[in-house]
């Protein structure tokens, strides 16, 4: 088993892991590794959860490999966690994907396809607003703009819990934050200096809570 990493960035086949890294990397974020051993993400201080790709694909994936349960069990403990696009969708209940499909059931909602009328995919740049106030959009100005890429967006139960919001077709969850539980449907490691700044902030969180 490699050392224990402060984060670990979860290799469950779903993601451009290496983009992350990298935007981590950028943002002077230190000890971040990739991994998709359960026993290391279990010893991180902060979990990362990216991802592209089919909600039954990646929760299957995640199942076989173990990692479901680690995951589950580290948030329970109060572990930092950022979901990014499909890592925020795999939080909910059910993913409505070609199918019903069982979520982690972290934060209660669902993953619903974007609504008809607009161009799907949903591929570039959207302004994002603050409902309240999260450390995650610490220093991050109102109305920043983020990269998104996505045909289905996370809509969760209770909306007290949007932290960002933005607008393509309907207002939807940008960003989520549930206690120590935070993700957002945006790329962070492609939109620039904002999306940098957001990394270097959950750097912090997860640097403060360990």
């Amino acid at each position: 088993m490699s050392a224990a990493p402060r984060i670990a960035l979860i290799d469950y086949r779903m993601g451009n892991l290496r983009s992350v890294q990298k935007g981590f990397e950028h943002a002077a974020v230190e000890g971040v590794t990739v991994t998709d051993e359960p026993a290391v993400v279990a010893a991180a201080e902060g979990i990362v959860l990216p991802g592209v790709g089919a909600f039954r694909d990646a929760a299957h994936n995640l199942r076989e490999s173990g990692l479901w349960d680690t995951v589950l069990e580290r948030v329970a403990a109060g572990v930092p966690f950022l979901g990014i696009c499909l890592g925020m969708q795999l939080l909910g209940d059910v993913g409505l994907e070609d199918g019903e499909w069982a979520g982690l059931g972290i934060v209660p909602g669902r993953c619903e396809r974007l609504p008809g009328g607009v161009k799907i995919p949903h591929i570039g740049w959207n302004t994002v607003d603050y409902p309240v106030e999260s450390p995650l959009f610490a220093g991050i100005g109102e109305g920043s703009a983020f990269y998104f890429v996505h045909s289905y967006h996370f809509v969760p139960a209770d909306p007290s819990g949007i932290i960002g919001a933005t607008e393509y077709g309907v207002r939807f969850a940008a960003a989520v934050q549930v206690g120590e539980v935070y993700a957002v449907q945006f790329h962070p490691e492609k939109s620039s200096t904002a999306g940098l700044a957001l990394l270097g902030n959950f750097g912090r969180i997860v640097k403060e809570r360990g």
